[in-house]
């Protein structure tokens, strides 16, 4: 029987095609901070070397610190100072645009709902490289709440990232459980199935499958939304 039940976010919870909401949340940003000053393409690119930056993170520094270190680089320090309220009013407001791009599944909702009237606690494991507010408003998106998470990593509160298996291992050791005692719900055969590296059983959902490597699936409990729900009835 399992006590815990973590779930992805991206694609999984809330469903996407990742290149276009890459894609629209950029255009977003953009806009928001042309004015000040910031090269599209150069911001771009410092996003996704930050990014790199998190997914390498050894444990030493919370992803956030790694990630303003490569701004820091790429621009300057003092623009970090002045802008860093204009980021953070960017992900309260303007983020909220990208939605859009993104798709819907009154199953998520459904799927949580069947945890908690189980009594199961339950982890928000999106790959912690957002900032909290951006987090908790793709969340909302997906028709939840944050508070019906026991824990939402996000990069203030995390040292690793996915597909590390330090990743599944802090959040072990912060809930208090064996990976016996867990699952993992995601849609990314390379992000999600790291967590089996960690003891941890995993079931990919497979409407947003992201599978870059060809992973064989044959032995990896998968499937649809239904799918989903006979599995967890299986372990609660």
């Amino acid at each position: 029987m399992k006590k815990l039940i973590m779930f992805d976010l991206d694609g999984t919870l809330l469903p996407m095609d990742e290149e276009v909401f890459a894609k629209a949340y950029f255009k977003e940003l953009c806009r928001k901070m042309a004015p000040r000053g910031y090269d599209p393409e150069r911001l771009v690119s410092t996003l996704w070397e930050g990014t790199a930056a998190m997914v390498r993170n050894d444990g030493t520094r919370t992803n956030e610190e790694a990630f303003w270190e490569v701004f820091c680089k790429n621009f300057s320090a003092e623009m970090k100072t002045r802008d860093y309220p204009l980021f953070e009013e960017f992900y309260l407001n303007e983020f909220a645009n990208a939605r859009t791009s993104c798709g819907f599944a009154q199953e998520a909702a459904e799927v949580i709902r069947m945890c908690e009237n189980a009594g199961k606690r339950i982890i928000l494991a999106t790959n912690p490289v957002f900032p909290r507010p951006a987090t908790r408003a793709r969340v909302r998106w997906a028709g939840l709440e944050p508070e019906q998470f026991e824990w939402i990593t996000t990069y203030e509160n995390s040292c690793h990232a996915k597909p590390d298996p330090d990743y599944y291992r802090d959040l072990l050791k912060k809930a208090g459980v064996e990976g016996s005692e867990c699952v993992m719900i995601g849609n990314d055969a390379r992000e999600d199935l790291a967590a089996k590296k960690a003891g941890i059983d995993v079931f990919i959902l497979t409407d947003c499958l992201i599978n870059r490597d060809g992973t064989d699936l044959e032995d990896v409990p998968h499937g649809t939304w239904r799918d989903l729900k006979e599995y967890l009835n299986s372990v609660f």
